[in-house]
């Protein structure tokens, strides 16, 4: 089975690179020096997750996360 899950990006000012969130999975998270390898590694992440949350007899959780975009006059 295929799940899908949205990242978020983010670039890391401080260290360089970008940080991947997971926000329907709290507490996942990490980083890369590029967007490509932030993706790979939090798609790794995801999977990890989801493993383990499979042994321990957990639900798996749905990606109801809606993202959206609001403009504002500045």
């Amino acid at each position: 089975m295929v799940r899908r899950f949205k990242v978020v990006l983010e670039p890391d000012h401080e260290a360089g690179g970008y940080v991947a969130k997971v926000p329907a999975l709290p507490g996942c998270m990490t980083q890369g020096e590029s967007i490509e390898e932030a993706l790979t590694n939090a798609r790794e992440a995801i999977e990890l997750v989801l493993e383990d949350m499979a042994e321990q007899g957990n639900q798996l959780p749905e990606d109801d996360v809606v993202v959206a975009e609001v403009e504002v006059a500045v």
